[in-house]
């Protein structure tokens, strides 16, 4: 922080302050991974006796990780100099395949200076270690079962360190992320944490998993997908800078909803709901997860099958997003959740895609976190309301509710009778959309609900309450999309738009009917309302993809290599061997833009 102060003008003292405390639980994962080695050692000694290990051993390994650390300090430096971004995986991938480029892009780096607080750093961890660890220590002298008790917790202890706690979501870099100022949470970024983890990530997809054909026929055959004969489309709002707020329902699935051909009675509020919108009645999901659906959402990018962009930070900066282009037309963005917003990196992902608030369960009261994954969708809904009002216009929002996932837990009776887990999740749909049902109510009453376009959409599709659907079956994906609200015009309110979509396509959609430019941005987005942007959709799972057009929908096992499942037995060979062309083409090309991210 002190190396680049200038970048700190931006940030307040206590903006500066807040950095140490949010980059504590990383800094001491990073110790809890370099006790390991001393600590099983040590153990080990305290059993077996006569067993002892040289002190030089010990100052050895101290002053391995001290130059270590010191090394990528001072590489860190000159690295978010020139990239802007922490040392990470490509930096020594860089150095090993492009060595001379490597080096002409560090020729401005101020050589001496990092030298120099390199080896300041060095001597005076090498000063401290000596004064600070006993490297003879040896453990006291206890009885068996107090030395395996002993033992046990302190590797316990080490481990929760380790870990970041005993929350149910696993330390990651979004729990160092607290500002929509990227260089306050550059600093509070443990850097040997997050070099370390940004290898793994890497090295666990190394090359392309998905080549079925030469890139250039892959990257034609995708575009030829997303040619329209004119970007013209139809209206149907009657504002250009309306109040957007997504609403992102967990598992909502078609299935739930009697006009997509659901079950009758689950969710009779959006039934009512249609009527006063705009349907989108076949849409997919881009994949079977939370994380991958927040990015085909905001970003309009695909799932990446066996990766999740949404976790890789270095990768995830530099999607587009509908809150990063709404922004400098004056919009106002913010985040609501009613779990941990580090799940999965949403708040790095939100931070860093120009979201100016975010609340999520550590927002509200204890008392209010009546449910495993934290507070429930009537809490989240009303607190919305009392935001918005507030809030100033025009402003984008985005909700994502939770209390539709496992184990469905509510605060409500439950709606159908009986402890089996397909009525729990039918009761806790019900319970979303009467908590739905009451937020639009209420809305309905504030002055903004007249210049406000609601965008109803799940993250995901689910296999109950049918317990019918496979992996690689479209009924599985199919979701609901509705467009909702005061900005709707009158003639428009409970059309239904008839055209095979993805959740990819919401952003190229709701940019549309602002007169904003969305090709540029979001390559892999279409217009449902314009009558010329062709209909398909896309959807993949951990291993695997399917393809949908009007003709036919078709499956592929990339483990097997076969099609496991067509829509439409008896259509000819060859429109079955073309969709699926365009299938493989569609997911190598999305991983190819995934790994040059």
């Amino acid at each position: 922080m002190l190396y680049f102060r200038n970048k700190l003008k931006i940030a307040s003292l206590g903006e500066i302050l807040e950095v140490f405390f949010y980059a504590i639980r990383l800094d001491c994962s990073t110790i809890g991974y370099i006790v390991i080695i001393p600590l099983l050692i040590s153990v080990l000694g305290w059993f077996i006796p006569g067993f002892h290990i040289k002190t030089v051993w010990y100052k050895a390994y101290i002053w391995t990780c001290l130059v270590l650390v010191c090394f990528l300090t001072i590489l860190d430096y000159n690295i978010f100099q020139e990239w802007g971004t922490k040392v990470n995986y490509r930096v020594f991938d860089s150095i090993i395949h492009q060595f001379s480029e490597s080096m002409a892009s560090s020729g401005s780096a101020p050589v001496a200076l990092c030298v120099t607080i390199g080896v300041i750093l060095l001597v005076s961890g090498i000063l401290l270690s000596n004064r600070i660890i006993d490297y003879k220590y040896q453990g006291p002298k206890l009885s068996i079962p107090l030395k395996i008790t002993s033992s046990a917790l302190l590797i316990l202890i080490n481990f929760f360190i380790i870990r970041g706690g005993t929350q149910d979501t696993p330390i990651n870099q979004s729990m160092a992320y607290f500002s929509n100022k990227q260089i306050l949470n550059q600093s509070a970024l443990n850097t040997e944490w997050n070099l370390f983890d940004n290898i793994y990530q890497n090295l666990r997809a190394q090359h392309n998993p998905y080549i079925y054909m030469d890139a250039n026929v892959a990257d034609s055959l995708t575009r030829e997908l997303f040619v329209t004969k004119s970007d013209s489309t139809v209206h149907i709002l009657n504002t250009r800078r309306p109040n957007i707020v997504i609403i992102q329902l967990e598992s909502f699935t078609a299935d739930l909803i009697e006009s997509l051909g659901g079950e009758k009675c689950v969710c009779p509020n959006f039934e009512k709901f249609i009527h006063q919108g705009v349907l989108f009645d076949s849409v997919y999901a881009a994949g079977d997860r939370t994380d991958k659906g927040i990015v085909a959402i905001l970003s309009g990018f695909p799932s990446q099958a066996i990766r999740t962009i949404i976790t890789n930070n270095t990768k995830q900066e530099k999607l587009p997003s509908i809150p990063g282009v709404l922004q400098p037309v004056g919009y106002a963005n913010s985040f609501f959740y009613g779990g941990e917003v580090e799940y999965m990196n949403f708040k790095s992902y939100m931070l860093t895609h120009k979201i100016d608030h975010i609340t999520g369960m550590d927002n509200f009261d204890r008392s209010q976190i009546d449910s495993k994954w934290g507070v429930n969708d009537g809490t989240l809904f009303d607190t919305h309301v009392q935001y918005l009002n507030k809030e100033r216009k025009p402003f984008f929002s985005l909700i994502e509710t939770l209390t539709n996932h496992e184990p469905f837990d509510m605060p409500a009776k439950p709606h159908f009778p009986g402890d089996s887990v397909t009525n729990r999740f039918r009761s806790t749909a019900y319970y979303t959309d009467s908590c739905l049902n009451a937020y639009f109510e209420h809305a309905k009453k504030q002055d903004w609900y007249k210049n406000t376009l609601f965008v109803l959409v799940a993250d995901h599709g689910h296999r109950l309450p049918r317990n019918t659907s496979e992996s690689y079956q479209p009924a599985k994906y199919h979701i609901p999309l509705l467009f909702f609200g005061g900005a709707i015009k009158d003639e428009y309110r409970g059309k239904h738009v008839i055209k095979l979509g993805n959740q990819t396509d919401i952003a190229a959609t709701v940019l549309a009917q602002m007169d904003i430019p969305y090709r540029a941005y979001f390559r892999w987005s279409k217009d449902l309302l314009n009558p010329t942007s062709q209909p398909f959709a896309f959807f993949d799972w951990d291993n695997g993809f399917g393809f949908m057009t009007p003709q036919q929908a078709i499956s592929f096992d990339n483990l097997g290599k076969e099609v496991i499942y067509t829509k439409h037995p008896n259509v000819p060979k060859a429109v079955n061997e073309k969709k699926l062309l365009y299938g493989k083409a569609y997911l190598q090309q999305v991983f190819t833009e995934y790994m040059a991210y």
